[in-house]
């Protein structure tokens, strides 16, 4: 779909790198010429993320343990980077956590969870980047990746719903800010792109849930669910050189699912106690294999 090197010479850091979508994306512009740089919290599989990303494209792939939910640690990451590596041409914010619960069963905790990663800790990754680029007078461009839920809301990931809601407004409102000093942002609002920890927390399967995979894709107007693929092609379109009039956009990425079928999860609101307890048991025990 796009020349080979169509990245070279660009330097991108994607937060939350080494599993999931994130490693989608770092493998099609890995791929395409880019030197890709990948963040999260476990320093053994972003090694791993780039050992693969590395022998499967060619590309100079480097990892960084980073907890986002510092600011102080981002704000020393980004420095040393900047100093070992040179800047960033292209930041994605795609570190996220999720899980789904009924909102009156939600802890301090659990909200916190979600929110310092997905509000606060991009806030943080978006300014320590923005601000050298400004200082700098360096062009920059800004990619998060958001939920369809920004549009529709969603039941039982209020806190997911609020975060991402506040992506899509930090998109708008520094496409303008920092629009002049040339740097864009823009973002991608996935539909249903099936991941081993997002389908652990988001879809589990409980008694009763086990026919939803097949109900998703025949809603769905295209008939299938998304691929990796899908949301990669999209993310080196958006943050192509040259293409530097796009600015301030949230693209819808999921088949008309939410045209057609709105919020999700509307099919947990029959569940019963039963079957809350269960997701809450799969979602626990799935978080240690989490990023």
């Amino acid at each position: 779909m796009f020349e080979r090197d169509l990245f070279a010479g660009q330097r991108i850091l994607i937060t939350g790198g080494g599993t999931g979508l994130g490693l989608g994306m770092a493998h099609t512009l890995a791929a395409l010429g880019t030197e890709i740089h990948i963040c999260g919290r476990r320093l053994e599989v972003l090694q791993q993320a780039a050992h693969t990303l590395a022998a499967d494209t060619g590309a100079t792939v480097v990892a960084h343990p980073l907890d986002i939910r510092s600011p102080q640690a981002v704000d020393e990451a980004i420095a040393r980077l900047w100093a070992e590596h040179g800047p960033l041409t292209a930041l994605i914010n795609n570190a996220a956590g999720n899980f789904v619960s009924r909102t009156e069963d939600l802890s301090v905790n659990g909200f916190h969870a979600v929110s310092d990663i997905v509000f606060r800790g991009t806030f943080y990754v978006t300014q320590a980047v923005g601000k050298r680029w400004i200082a700098q007078r360096l062009p920059g461009a800004v990619l998060s990746i958001v939920v369809t839920w920004v549009d529709t809301g969603s039941p039982f990931v209020v806190p997911s719903a609020m975060s991402k809601a506040g992506l899509d407004a930090m998109t708008k409102s520094l496409a303008v800010e920092w629009g002049p000093k040339g740097i864009r942002f823009n973002a991608i609002a996935p539909g249903i792109i099936p991941t081993q920890g997002a389908s652990s927390r988001l879809r589990p399967q409980v008694q009763g849930n086990e026919k939803l995979a097949d109900q998703r894709t025949l809603q769905n107007p295209t008939q299938r669910l998304g691929t990796l693929d899908d949301l990669g092609h999209l993310a080196a379109y958006i943050l192509a050189p040259g293409n530097t009039w796009l600015n301030g956009q949230t693209i819808t990425l999921d088949g008309g699912d939410a045209l057609a079928n709105g919020a999700y999860f509307k099919e947990y609101l029959h569940w019963d106690d039963a079957q809350w307890a269960e997701a809450k048991r799969l979602a626990l025990a799935a978080n240690p294999k989490s990023k």
